[in-house]
């Protein structure tokens, strides 16, 4: 079809103005496509997925979405534990569990823009929390900052330059000395001063991983993401290589042990411990692995994971069990992470997740919202009060602009939300990689716009008044459907536009990160935001 009988038969549609009905076509038996079936998580708020199956089991993930490279803090009887927030400010997300299964978010540590932030490390010295996160200087030179707090819910100080350089991933430990120190992707260390805020001496080699067979197909060797914890007098190094994405089979979890921090290290003899040997398996490149000890004092992992067929949804954490041999070796016990396995023992089961519908009566950025790479002045862009959310413009289109987005979990889903347009007002629901990769559709106070893979497609705009509408977006698998309504959701015209998405991950658009529900604004005058809706679809794919 050429495009200029592509763009006269979408005006012939759209110019007809009858809503159609979504109609989709039975999938064939899920054993004869490489798109798995769902398996049956249990489901919680909004119908989300969740790993507590209520029967004394659990399926992975432990938390669904966009959660890469998780530290974990045992406080007492207490689990703490946050991710890589990247570019999204307010940033740097807190959750709490009483059970390593049910997880729910309960403070933001991290609310003036830093840029690109990576792997964080959350760890509690004495009577206080401290978070290490590497950052871009202004100059454009990777650090180490650090920032702290009295109580884990906060608040949290302002970031402070630590003066270690060229780094990220750090990791605290005290050493048998009583000194502290970070290790840092290389894997390298750093000794810090008494008061964990400055590095105290130089940064040095620690440790040479253990090498992989030349033949395994990875990404890259990238020793990264070491966490350490002393147990029976040994130190246990944890780490990862392989690279965190590329291949399924690139990233696995390697340790080493040494009676001091300065080492020498000995290597684990089952290394790798944990390993995505097939993209048979259900989750792929799996690492950057904290061992924490439950509460009833057996022990266990947590690493981050890409999901099979669902790039789409970033690297989520997931949970294995583990054991430690006679000789003082850690083992992964877990086997196929597709089936349910029995829940830590101990524990008291909490809330899990939260509502992402948002009637916008109070703040939620750090906690669901945030902004994508803000510029400083922008992070004041949303306004609260009255009948919905005031979001003021940035840039001229969803392509370099700094849309609000929200992480989510599931494979299928509808999202919801209402917009009303004044002045030159202009404004979208998309699902939002980075500037180089979204689709979605906005709309001015006259005009309906479609964006399909990072561009404006001019041929299919729509003439109509959108002073007030409401957009509806079902994610189905990977597969997007738009509606609109000009009643308040009272009859929807279906957008004559379906995508597919499953490409827009990081082996094609870099970043590492995920597909976000995206709201975006531009013009010199707000929009208004009011009753955003989400709800996950259940079931077998429907396409």
């Amino acid at each position: 079809m050429t495009d200029i009988t592509r763009r006269n038969l979408f005006k012939a549609v759209a110019a007809s103005a009858v809503a159609v009905p979504l109609v989709r076509a039975t999938r064939a038996d899920a054993t004869e496509t490489c798109v798995p079936a769902d398996p049956h998580w249990g489901h919680g708020i909004e119908d989300q997925r969740k790993a507590d199956l209520g029967n004394g089991r659990y399926l992975n993930p432990i938390v669904a979405g966009d959660h890469p490279d998780p530290t974990v803090l045992k406080d007492g009887d207490d689990y703490y534990m946050t991710f890589t927030p990247f570019t999204a400010s307010p940033g740097i997300v807190i959750w709490h569990s009483t059970d390593l299964l049910n997880w729910s978010p309960v403070a933001t540590a991290l609310h003036k823009p830093m840029g690109n932030v990576f792997a964080v490390n959350l760890c509690k010295y004495k009577d206080r929390y401290y978070i290490y996160l590497p950052a871009q200087r202004p100059g454009g030179d990777w650090a180490i900052f650090v920032i702290w707090a009295r109580q884990v819910t906060g608040p949290w100080s302002d970031p402070i330059d630590t003066g270690v350089t060229g780094c990220i991933d750090p990791a605290h430990v005290v050493g048998e000395d009583g000194k502290r120190y970070l290790f840092v992707n290389g894997i390298r260390m750093v000794r810090l001063t008494d008061d964990g805020l400055a590095a105290d001496g130089p940064l040095k080699h620690a440790y040479t991983p253990w090498h992989y067979p030349s033949d395994w197909v990875v990404e890259d060797f990238a020793p990264e993401g070491p966490k350490l914890l002393r147990r029976d007098g040994w130190f246990y190094l944890v780490s990862a290589v392989g690279g965190t994405a590329g291949p399924p089979t690139s990233h696995m979890v390697i340790v080493a042990r040494s009676r001091s921090v300065h080492g020498p290290w000995e290597n684990c003899p089952h290394n790798p411990i944990v390993h995505t040997r097939s993209a048979a398996e259900p989750w792929w490149s799996r690492g950057h692995a904290t061992f924490i000890d439950g509460p009833a004092g057996d022990w266990w992992m947590i690493y981050h994971g890409y999901e099979n067929s669902f790039r789409t949804l970033g690297r989520q954490a997931l949970l294995e069990p583990m054991e430690w041999t006679a000789d003082g070796w850690p083992v992964a016990t877990g086997g196929d992470l597709s089936r349910p396995l029995p829940i830590p023992a101990g524990g008291k089961p909490g809330p899990a997740g939260f509502a992402l519908s948002d009637d916008f009566s109070s703040n939620r950025f750090g906690i669901q919202w945030a902004f994508h790479d803000p510029r400083p002045d922008e992070i004041q862009r949303a306004r609260y009060g009255g009948n919905g959310l005031q979001l003021a413009g940035a840039g001229h289109s969803p392509a370099d602009s700094s849309p609000m987005v929200c992480r989510v979990g599931d494979r299928a889903y509808v999202a919801e939300i209402g917009f009303e347009l004044s002045g030159d007002a202009e404004a979208g629901l998309l699902l939002f990689y980075n500037h180089k990769a979204f689709v979605g559709v906005g709309f001015t106070p006259d005009t309906i716009k479609t964006f399909e893979y990072a561009q404006e497609l001019p041929w299919a705009r729509i003439k109509r008044d959108n002073r007030r509408v409401r957009v509806r977006m079902t994610n189905d698998h990977n597969v997007v459907t738009f509606e609109y309504s000009h009643d308040d959701g009272h009859s929807w015209q279906l957008h004559t536009i379906r995508m597919e998405v499953s490409g827009i991950n990081h082996n094609v658009f870099g970043d590492f990160l995920s597909l976000r529900v995206g709201l975006y604004s531009t013009g010199a005058t707000p929009a208004r935001l009011h009753d955003f809706r989400y709800r996950a679809i259940k079931g077998n794919p429907l396409i």
